[in-house]
């Protein structure tokens, strides 16, 4: 009767250490950089030995893909999905999609910036970086096709163009821009993409319409 239980245990310390492990390094990354972060470093903070490192995550790049994958894979990615697909009201549509990458960019933002900066260097890095990128591109994929359908585009924007237009203002490099450079706040930046977007890709009888 005690054998289910003592796996039960083990399961749940391994499922333990793997977070500690994810945690660390993910502080880590943000703290010092990909670069900068050593194995030894990502195991002392968790506790453990630098083989558990390996064996566990996969040493730097495994646990880098890791995290990025929960990002790309989490819950909250069918609900948006979900959302996109079942808008009715173009405006609504747009205004959703600027405040899920909003949410996404404070989530994620310290991370993909370590991840920007190490990609240029590092094949393994640009090959996660291309993960990020590509989930992100099928969900402004679907929002385009979904303002087709609602027969929402301006006449001179096809679902490619609208794809490339709304990458343009929510990817990752255009979000450092405002915020980084320009210094703009968050709100200030959903407001303005709002706007923007709204110009770039609905006729002009439709941008402020109910």
């Amino acid at each position: 009767m005690s054998k289910p239980v003592q796996t039960s245990r083990r399961a749940e310390y391994a499922q333990r250490t793997r977070e500690a492990i994810l945690d660390a390094a993910r502080t880590l990354f943000v703290e010092k950089g990909y670069f900068g972060t050593k194995v030894d470093d990502i195991a002392r903070a968790a506790r453990v030995a630098p083989a558990t490192v390996y064996a566990v995550g996969g040493g730097k790049h495994g646990l880098l893909r890791t995290l990025i994958e929960s990002g790309t894979n989490s819950e909250d990615v069918p609900r948006i999905l979900a959302r996109i697909t079942e808008a009715g009201d173009p405006g609504d549509l747009i205004r959703f999609v600027v405040r899920a990458t909003r949410e996404q960019f404070a989530q994620w933002s310290d991370l993909m910036r370590q991840v920007a900066a190490a990609a240029p260097q590092e094949p393994t890095v640009r090959e996660i970086q291309e993960i990020a990128h590509a989930g992100m591109r099928h969900g402004l994929s679907v929002t385009a096709g979904r303002l087709a359908t609602l027969g929402a585009l301006r006449a001179d924007v096809d679902v490619a163009k609208a794809t490339d237009l709304l990458w343009l203002h929510l990817c990752n490099s255009a979000y450092f821009i405002r915020t980084d450079d320009l210094g703009w706040s968050l709100d200030e930046s959903e407001a303005w993409l709002t706007e923007a977007l709204s110009r770039a890709l609905l006729p002009p009888a439709d941008i402020g319409a109910p």
